[in-house]
């Protein structure tokens, strides 16, 4: 086999994706509007196919493609197999509010798009890969939030790419800066040269690096956008931003951290470490007192990243930091899916109050979105429980014992808000109906959408699939946080290069 064929080859997953959004696109130009779903289905079997290829090539050696550019290793595998399993679990999400849209096929191939920069970020070994791979998986994005084309959606798409340009064109700065200083642009020779380069230059170079980085992961100070952007756009929509994109820039972080920058003495540990702190308390502080239920779970995915970021910090210091960090990637994924999987189900409530009374119509929603939003929390036997576990642990072992205790005191000030979401859905009362926040865009045909028949729990043909995807959601976590010693162990191994 030759050097070529081998680079396609630990391309299989990223190649399928990119087929698939080309096929749908084609599907899309020539099938007729009530045929369209078609192209829904497309998109779901090529993440299938594709996590299952990710699957096999897991089970090889770590390898690289393209002279070195991607790698192909515990990193890339498990954040390719989150990646996919989450962008089919949004699809799914999307088939059936998208149903007769006349923009439904171009809906799914931005979402494999999108998906595909965030594979492409996960494997960057290069800091030019890395530059083309958050463009990639930026502009798709930029387009979904704004899909709706009403004024919440127009509003969040334009935050969201003044934020993403402003901060993406800071991070090809620090790109440059760092090419500069390193003498080229490979994660392996940068690891060898930063540390003889520029101290002055290679800060600054990280500093701006990680601007556009944090934007992506939607970590402080790059986090501005998402509480909006979730806001105004629809709801698999917003699953996905808060989601897929994060799954790819923080195992770009912790590439960035353990190969170029890890013998450098630019303060990666420290400033990683305050940011994470920054992340986890402000998203916390946003979150106490929120209403709108997709602005409270926005400001949860900022927490979330500060707990996420804790292994970043410490990357190469001890041995728990790369399976602790792709364990919580998945175990958040999974579970932050869920949550909002019971929001694609209740597509007519948008605030807490909303909810009142929805143990009495649909206790498995009920049940379903306690497991998750308890789950975000860290409570056993959940598979965030454990993730948070190993995290803390890896801080411990690494030196930051502060920042474990300050993710401890942030964990347990987040059950305050959860609670407030949990304590509606179990109470005894009337709903408060269809005035919480009634999508104007669902009578439209836009993605949230399940038309005005019946009460605001009343179950609809259309987001039947978000009802058995929340139930799925739950009961893998569950399911996740026993299992968690085998997993942890496949998630260990040498990076590639």
């Amino acid at each position: 086999m030759t050097r070529m064929e081998q680079s396609l080859v630990e391309l299989i997953p990223e190649a399928l994706l990119a087929a698939g959004a080309v096929a749908g696109l084609l599907l899309g130009a020539w099938l007729p509007r009530r045929r369209q779903w078609l192209v829904g289905v497309l998109a779901c079997a090529v993440c299938g196919a594709g996590a299952v290829a990710a699957a096999v090539l897991a089970t090889g050696p770590p390898a690289t493609a393209f002279s070195g550019s991607f790698a192909a290793d515990p990193v890339t595998g498990t954040a390719r197999i989150v990646i996919l399993g989450s962008t089919l679990l949004v699809s799914l999400l999307g088939l059936g509010p998208l149903h007769g849209h006349p923009r439904q096929s171009e809906f799914f191939v931005l979402l494999q798009l999108a998906a595909l920069g965030a594979l492409m970020l996960a494997g960057a070994q290069d800091l030019l890969l890395l530059a083309a791979a958050y463009l990639l998986a930026s502009v798709p994005s930029y387009v979904l939030a704004g899909f709706r084309k009403d004024a919440p959606g127009t509003e969040a798409a334009l935050k969201y790419y003044v934020v993403g340009a402003l901060l993406g064109v800071l991070m090809l700065a620090g790109i440059t800066v760092l090419y500069a200083a390193g003498r080229g642009s490979a994660y392996p020779l940068l690891r060898t040269e930063l540390p003889e380069a520029s101290a002055g230059l290679t800060a600054a170079g990280t500093v701006l690096l990680l601007a556009g980085m944090l934007f992506k992961a939607a970590g402080v100070p790059g986090h501005y956008w998402l509480p909006d952007a979730v806001q105004g756009s629809a709801a698999p929509v917003a699953a996905f931003l808060t989601t897929v994109p994060k799954i790819g820039a923080l195992a770009a972080l912790y590439r960035l951290a353990a190969v170029p920058f890890s013998g450098t003495s630019a303060g990666w540990p420290e400033l990683v470490a305050v940011l994470s702190a920054a992340s986890m308390t402000l998203g916390n502080l946003a979150a106490f007192f929120q209403r709108d239920v997709r602005r409270l779970l926005a400001y949860s995915a900022i927490s979330q990243v500060g707990y996420l970021l804790m292994p970043v910090a410490v990357a190469g210091r001890d041995s728990l930091t790369q399976p602790a960090l792709l364990f919580y990637l998945a175990a958040y994924a999974l579970t932050n899916l869920g949550a909002f999987a019971v929001v694609c189900a209740l597509p007519r409530i948008r605030t807490l109050d909303g909810y009142r009374g929805l143990a009495r119509h649909r206790p498995a929603l009920a049940v379903s979105l306690t497991v998750c939003l308890l789950g975000l929390v860290g409570t056993p036997p959940t598979a965030v429980f454990l993730g948070k576990l190993e995290v803390f642990g890896a801080a411990l072992d690494g030196g930051l014992g502060w920042l474990m205790v300050l993710a401890a005191v942030n964990t347990l000030a987040s059950l305050f808000y959860y609670l407030r979401w949990i304590a509606p859905a179990f109470a005894i009362g009337p709903s408060s109906g269809n005035g919480n926040g009634n999508d104007a865009g669902a009578a439209k045909g836009a993605p949230d959408g399940a038309g005005d028949r019946g009460g605001p729990f009343a179950p609809d043909e259309r987001t039947a699939p978000a009802a058995a995807i929340a139930v799925a959601a739950a009961a893998l976590s569950l399911l996740l946080g026993p299992a968690a010693g085998p997993v942890l162990a496949v998630l260990d191994g040498p990076l590639a290069g």
